[in-house]
């Protein structure tokens, strides 16, 4: 069965594995149907149920006693000669990223219509809140709480210093265009699928009307998986 047609007659959906199969599942469910990620990763930011809480969980969720959070996810167009204006749907994030021989990326963002600024950097990455913990994270930018309204900008290893992350709402739209010439650039979506994208492209990234149901774990909160998974306080 193609993931496209992955719970289009499901009540419920589950992956066993890490946020990766999580996140591979999650880009094509329907927006209406839950998902129960269980834990068999390293860190499980998505995945919260551990496999020995399992069982239990199953049995709760079967009789409806559950909640699940709905996580807000971006809609990702590249525009531009010879694009086929295909919609990708992201939960974590869109990210621009050289490759290993290429020099620094430069591009213009804008918000809204709105200039932002000229970034030249090892790439750009455009995350949900959700994605906060994911490269997001690795890059320096800030932790957001996944419910948040928010889009989040962070210049990979930027040239300038004082290119910092910035959070937005999210009614806002993106738009990034690549300005560097001829060199070899990648946009990655969710870690999950690339394309490579050059001059004159345009990334554009808005929120979805779709938003992905996640299966929470009783007992848990989203402090308590930050203190265990980052090891704070020890």
């Amino acid at each position: 069965m193609a993931r496209t047609e992955l719970g289009v007659k499901a009540d419920l959906l589950i992956t066993f594995g890490g946020d990766g199969t999580l996140l591979s599942v999650a880009r094509h469910a329907p927006d209406s149907v839950p998902i129960l990620g269980v834990n068999m990763g390293t860190l499980g930011f998505l995945t919260e149920v551990a496999v020995d809480e399992f069982p239990d969980m199953l049995e709760r969720v079967l009789t409806g006693d559950y909640s699940a959070e709905p996580r807000v996810t971006f809609e990702v167009v590249v525009r531009g000669t010879k694009r086929d204006h295909r919609t990708y749907r992201v939960l974590n994030d869109a990210t621009i990223n050289k490759s290993a021989l290429a020099r620094i990326v430069e591009m213009e963002v804008k918000v809204s219509g709105t200039l932002v600024s000229n970034f030249r950097a090892d790439g750009l990455i455009v995350s949900t809140p959700t994605g906060s913990t994911a490269y997001n994270l690795s890059a320096g930018g800030p932790i957001v709480y996944p419910s948040m309204g928010a889009i989040l900008i962070t210049p990979i290893c930027p040239h300038m210093l004082t290119n910092r992350p910035i959070v937005l709402p999210d009614s806002f739209d993106v738009e990034i265009s690549i300005t560097t010439q001829r060199q070899e650039i990648f946009l990655t979506l969710d870690g999950q699928e690339g394309l490579p994208i050059g001059e004159n492209d345009r990334v554009c990234v808005r929120k979805s009307p779709a938003t992905v149901l996640l299966v929470q774990s009783p007992g848990k909160d989203y402090f308590q998986v930050l203190r265990k998974k980052l090891k704070w306080g020890e």
